[in-house]
């Protein structure tokens, strides 16, 4: 079986026409979610690049990878995974699989994609590299100009500075932009893997839609500010709610732009989206004329959502709303029928199922479950809720999130906790944490959230075990193994009958 694995960047699940979004023309990835697997409920692990792209490499989650933040805002994580840490090309290379990766790596500082085995550009960094030797050369061979941007969009900081770039002008045709470079090559690297007739496995990542949006002025302008309903959360006020979230609003400096800028600025994101769709559409198409469609499995996915203005943020941060940790999730496999499915799936279950598509032990990938069976139409027992993570961005901030059918909680260890009603209140605007009407189904949540990060091994159980509603323990979370056999339970601060600890001679 081959494997085309398609990648977006910071792409929010609801700019697809699949999901629902009546005015962004995304053909090609509908018709892939018509004639495959189209997940309804596909999360991130956790809603940053590298951190999420480590667990699809891996198939392990964030805490136990290890590889926890973004290079550029790093702030005294691991910059690489371990050497000892199973990724899936390792599994496909013993298959004599043919690796490729054209597009955005962003999963290390010192280990590149070729350390791991593909073939293709090393193109480093968040965003599109344009002054990257092949980029040029690609320019250069056609007589396309070089970048150029104009009229960038930006807020004001809280300190006067201007803000990030946002978006701008870009005056090159379409042919010259990154996107269209990207799927060049990797139509140019299918070519070479359907004329060598071995296995393959190739992956195009795009660096878009993340801002800063830059278009040429057909894409810029290519949707009507006027079709733009802006997202029911910009009336958030953050009463309730972590003090965080109301600084990341200062920071991307939404309060600071007009309306209409607003608008603008997502009509372009959606101009963003459907220049992707189309080079993903020149890709399926060769993947059509090599006649490999019957034989490759495809997959279309995101690292992370995006807010582009709800919750009055932008990009992505410490606040786990569905905007930034529900992602699309398309996978269509050869003889599988064309369905929609609506478990909690995780980006993570991609490399088990890579791995079992491609007739590998998808064990090792320990935190991944394959969704084949969920392809195939089959019913099986699949987990009621999901649970995802984050550790930081411009500075640590550890979070959990369990996410069941209705209920959201998020345990944030500096301020306040969050529960959202996503049937009542599906904009997240309303935290029930403290509401006593929601008592019942926030100590559930706690003590399942509690109960699942202890079977996974994520420590981040030893803050919850004594702050919050988790119930009777059968174990000792002080880890006070030291103390006499005889010491009460309770002066060691276990509740219920822990198991014995071992006496200082034995310890």
């Amino acid at each position: 079986m081959n494997l085309l694995f398609l990648m977006t960047d910071q792409h929010r699940v609801d700019t697809l026409g699949a999901y629902g979004n009546p005015h962004v023309a995304t053909p090609h990835l509908d018709r892939l979610a018509a004639t495959g697997t189209r997940f309804d409920r596909f999360y991130t692990p956790t809603a940053i690049c590298t951190p999420a792209r480590a667990s699809l490499l891996t198939g392990q989650n964030p805490f136990r990878h290890r590889l926890l933040a973004n290079q550029e805002r790093n702030v005294g994580y691991l910059e690489d995974l371990r050497e000892d840490v199973f990724t899936f090309p390792q599994a496909l290379k013993a298959r004599d699989y043919q690796l490729g990766l054209i597009g955005k790596w962003h999963g290390g500082t010192e280990r590149n994609a070729a350390s791991y085995g593909f073939e293709g550009p090393d193109l480093p960094g968040w965003h599109n590299p344009v002054d990257h030797p092949d980029y040029l050369a690609y320019l250069a061979e056609r007589g396309l100009p070089p970048y150029r941007i104009s009229e960038p969009v930006r807020g004001t900081t809280p300190n006067g500075n201007p803000g990030n770039l946002l978006a701008a002008r870009l005056h090159q045709p379409a042919e010259a932009t990154f996107e269209h470079y990207l799927a060049t090559r990797a139509i140019e690297q299918l070519e070479r893997y359907a004329a060598d007739g071995r296995p393959f496995f190739l992956a195009t990542h795009f660096f878009g839609p993340h801002l800063p949006y830059l278009l040429p002025d057909a894409y810029y302008d290519m949707y009507d500010p006027a079709l733009v309903e802006l997202p029911a959360s910009v009336a958030e006020t953050f009463e309730g709610k972590p003090p965080v979230q109301r600084n990341y609003c200062d920071h991307w400096t939404y309060d600071t732009l007009t309306e209409e800028t607003s608008r603008k600025l997502i009509a372009v994101y959606w101009g963003y989206v459907t220049l992707i769709d189309q080079q993903i559409g020149r890709i399926l198409t060769r993947l059509d004329e090599l006649g490999l469609t019957g034989g490759t499995s495809v997959f279309f996915t995101a690292d992370h959502g995006e807010f582009t203005g709800a919750h009055r943020l932008h990009d992505k941060g410490p606040a786990m709303y569905e905007d930034i940790y529900r992602i699309p999730g398309i996978v269509r496999v050869p003889g599988a029928p064309p369905q929609v499915r609506d478990e909690l799936v995780s980006l993570t279950d991609c490399t088990a199922t890579i791995l079992e598509l491609a007739g590998a032990d998808p064990s090792p990938a320990v935190d991944s479950r394959s969704l084949l069976p969920l392809i195939r139409g089959e019913q099986p027992d699949w987990p009621p809720e999901l649970v995802a993570e984050f550790h930081g961005h411009h500075f640590p901030y550890p979070q959990r999130m369990i996410r069941d059918d209705r209920y959201k909680l998020i345990v944030n260890p500096e301020s306040v906790n969050e529960l959202y009603d996503l049937g009542r209140d599906p904009h997240e605007l309303t935290n029930r944490h403290g509401d006593p009407a929601y008592a019942d189904v926030r100590a559930r949540l706690t003590r399942r959230l509690y109960d699942l990060l202890r079977e996974r091994g994520d420590n981040f159980h030893h803050w919850m075990a004594p702050m919050y509603e988790v119930g009777a323990l059968d174990h000792d979370p002080t880890l006070s193994a030291f103390e006499p056999d005889d010491t009460d339970a309770t002066a060691r601060g276990g509740a219920g009958t822990p198991t014995a600890a071992p006496t200082r001679e034995t310890a």
